[in-house]
């Protein structure tokens, strides 16, 4: 790799034990693989979401790490530095998986991070602040129905109380609350005890593939992220009247699922009005009751996502939204209720922290691409307690959550040698 002349130190990392260690936590999953890729299924507080915790516990251990997990499951490996008071310099992501995820979303975050630490202290580095390595507790939905809720609690972002009743379930299992699942596996304690103060780290810095097509469309090999957009979730119910396919006549009817059909085709019509490349919005869920090929549909249920880095746009978004279903609601005769589910405000990163990344790319001979993160993140919800910034990757084709997800070994070795040198810089600040 083509190298810069500079004052600031390179490091290397070892990227065949980093992938090894990628394809080794693969492999804590219990789905069938498909032909190509590689699937990955890993639900928070899962069998094999517990296996995999023990054994990156144990390669923390090996690398000669401080282990600490609090009652929500949040785990901490922390290099000691040589002011142990001081407030450390932290990475980190997740390893939790939608189902039929692929194998780097969050993963690459934390063998990456433990591999910079790894390879810093191999170096003979002796960092001044320590150095934390995070394991973030369910930055996916998928079990309790919202995400990021390790860092939502330790940012105090989410009430202890509230957290603890959320229910989820796995497939084939019934459902159990929060407060029920962790201590099973074996994270107990009061929740309260996972909030953090603002200021309880001096840096954060997240390491993650771009999960969008942009850097590998301009060929760059890092992005650094400047700000995190964050989503507003909405639930829409449109009640109509339901019938029998044959027996209720056309001029009569009051089709909810027609309804829907217009809301959501006015709903990208309101993202793209803004002309704003920062503002999207999607309907993943529509759920038609009684859902028989034979019955007009008397009720649906939409779920949307709307995100922007600029509020007041995002809002914007949904006050045409609400105008045209109004319109809608009153040609069609059907009845729109509206949920807001959650919404959180965007994150701008830390100048400071994008100019060391900025400084520690150039040293390696990259020129990197500052950019917007709209998929959202851990890191979101760490800056409420901590200056933040993201290192991006590029992904094949822009795609993740998906078993073809993949990014190659030496962007994931160009974006753990960046954030070495970053968390170096930062840690002797």
């Amino acid at each position: 790799m083509r190298t810069a002349t500079g004052s600031a130190r390179q490091f290397e990392v070892n990227s065949t034990r980093l992938i090894d260690e990628l394809h080794a936590l693969a492999k804590f999953t219990s789905i069938e693989q498909p032909e190509t890729g590689t699937s990955v299924t890993r639900v928070v507080f899962s069998d094999d979401d517990l296996r995999a915790r023990s054994w990156l516990k144990q390669l923390a251990t090996d690398a000669g790490l401080v282990v600490l997990e609090d009652a929500v499951g949040n785990t901490f490996f922390r290099w000691v530095g040589s002011e142990p008071d001081f407030t450390a310099v932290a990475t980190g992501s997740h390893i939790d998986a939608i189902p039929h995820a692929g194998m780097y979303d969050g993963t690459v975050g934390v063998l990456g991070g433990l591999e910079a630490i790894r390879s810093l202290k191999q170096s003979g580095f002796r960092p001044r602040r320590s150095i934390e390595l995070v394991l973030l507790t369910s930055e996916e939905p998928t079990r309790f129905g919202i995400g990021c809720l390790g860092s939502r609690l330790m940012s105090g972002s989410l009430e202890p109380e509230d957290a603890d009743r959320l229910h989820g379930a796995q497939r084939g299992k019934e459902a159990e609350t929060l407060a029920q699942v962790r201590e099973a596996g074996g994270f107990r304690g009061v929740l309260s005890s996972v909030r953090l103060k603002q200021g309880h780290y001096h840096a954060w810095v997240e390491l993650h593939i771009e999960q969008g097509p942009l850097l590998e469309r301009e060929q760059i090999p890092i992005g650094i992220v400047t700000a995190i957009a964050a989503p507003a979730s909405y639930r829409f119910t449109i009640e109509g009247l339901g019938g029998h396919a044959g027996g209720l006549l056309m001029p009569d009817r009051r089709d909810a699922l027609c309804a829907a059909a217009e809301i959501i085709r006015s709903i990208e019509k309101d993202a793209l009005a803004t002309k704003a490349i920062d503002t999207v919005a999607t309907v993943g869920t529509c759920d038609v009751y009684p859902g028989a090929v034979n019955s007009v549909p008397s009720r649906v249920t939409l779920q949307l996502d709307v995100r922007d880095i600029d509020p007041a746009r995002r809002e914007g978004v949904m006050l045409a939204v609400r105008r045209d279903i109004d319109a809608i609601s009153r040609r069609r005769d059907v009845k729109v209720e509206e949920t807001l589910v959650n919404a959180d405000e965007p994150a701008i990163c830390s100048e400071h922290i994008v100019q060391v990344i900025d400084d520690a790319c150039r040293e390696y001979g990259i020129v990197p691409k500052h950019m917007v993160s709209r998929a959202y993140h851990d890191s979101l919800f760490m800056a409420r307690i901590a200056p933040i910034a993201m290192i991006f990757i590029p992904c094949r084709g822009g795609v993740s959550h998906r078993p073809d997800e993949y990014a190659s070994p030496d962007e994931i070795a160009n974006g753990t040698r960046v954030l070495a040198a970053t968390l170096a810089k930062l840690a002797m600040e």
